[in-house]
């Protein structure tokens, strides 16, 4: 129970602590947001021929960006949080005038739906390839798997996205270019919006499978040749077990920690790296809006989608710390569980 805790504690003081950090920048870059807001709003009002009054205007700004400048740090600090925490209230995006919840909240399914898709599909590729190129160690099997995995995993996920767009998309014509479904199908459990959702999300998911599936083939190999001279295999074979038994109950459960410890914390690269698939594809998730906030220097927008990324790569690792009893035995022993 004390690992438990100790590990729930750790997670919550980084996420704070960098949740912290993000806010003094996102505070003190040079001109300030709430500043930049407070100029846009007096150029627009003066385009317009409106009255400019400086407290109106300051109460705006402090209302889109959930800042009052006449708060120091930490004191502007604990009110956002508490804003966060209380009332789900990030600000309000400048580009889109919504509330950041509202707009993150539309987004964030679909962002899940590409990048977990794309990501366990890679993960269950990664066990199972790297298995079979070490159960076949040194025959033409793990010959051609390691150039077609050396192939893949030189190739960047951007530019796989932009191939199957030109190909699929604009060449053959078989999947669509853009959107998260198409504009005619009314959203809801009937067959033109769950096939047209699956049809919109097929290229981001693939771009997403050759980031998870081509990095971790080779570590899932190497820790799989590691451990294939282990006496418990050799007991395995002498009790007659077949073969898919002992490559999927012995060798690869045995060699899957490493490669389940990079699944969690790639989450992180997932998502950081939907914010190029999401623009290549249009498809509008979280990763989508985040640039389109840069673009606009939508700064409210900005400030919550990083404590949605943030949050995201905190409970993976903390989920993977808490887990490895789960997926190897030999951590779950409560003595050595630092070690691992």
């Amino acid at each position: 129970m004390r690992y438990y805790v100790q590990r729930v504690f750790q997670a919550i003081i980084t996420f704070v602590g960098g949740l912290f950090l993000t806010y003094c920048l996102y505070r003190l870059m040079p001109g300030g947001p709430v500043q930049a807001i407070v100029a846009r709003i007096v150029s627009r009002r003066v385009r317009q021929g409106r009255p400019v009054d400086a407290q109106e205007i300051g109460a705006q700004a402090e209302r889109m960006t959930g800042i009052n400048p006449e708060h120091g740090i930490l004191e502007g600090f604990y009110n956002y949080v508490f804003n966060i925490v209380v009332y789900q209230d990030f600000g309000r995006s400048i580009g889109f005038s919504d509330p950041v919840f509202d707009v993150l909240f539309r987004a964030m399914p679909w962002s899940l739906f590409i990048s977990g898709y794309g990501l366990l599909l890679g993960f269950t590729a990664t066990v199972l390839v790297g298995t079979l190129m070490a159960w076949n160690e040194g025959t033409k099997t793990d010959s051609g798997l390691t150039v077609f995995v050396l192939t893949m995993n030189s190739i960047p996920y951007y530019v796989g996205a932009i191939f199957m767009l030109v190909i699929f998309g604009f060449e053959w014509g078989v999947l669509p270019t853009g959107g998260r479904f198409p504009q005619s199908a009314e959203p809801g459990f009937n067959a033109e919006f769950m096939i047209g959702v699956v049809s919109h999300g097929a290229m981001p998911i693939l771009s997403t499978f050759i980031l998870g599936f081509a990095a971790g083939s080779l570590g899932m190999r190497a820790n799989t040749v590691r451990i294939m001279g282990s006496d418990y295999l050799r007991s395995a074979e002498l009790r007659g077990l077949s073969t898919n038994r002992i490559l999927t109950r012995y060798l690869a459960r045995n060699a899957i920690l490493p490669i389940y410890t990079g699944l969690v914390i790639g989450i992180s690269a997932v998502f950081s790296s939907s914010v190029v698939t999401e623009r290549i594809f249009q498809y509008p998730g979280v990763g989508w809006y985040m640039l389109e906030a840069l673009e606009l220097q939508d700064y409210p927008l900005v400030m919550g989608g990083f404590v949605f990324f943030a949050g995201l790569t905190v409970i993976a690792i903390l989920i993977a710390d808490l887990t490895y009893g789960l997926i190897d035995p030999r951590a779950g022993d409560a003595a050595s569980r630092e070690s691992f």
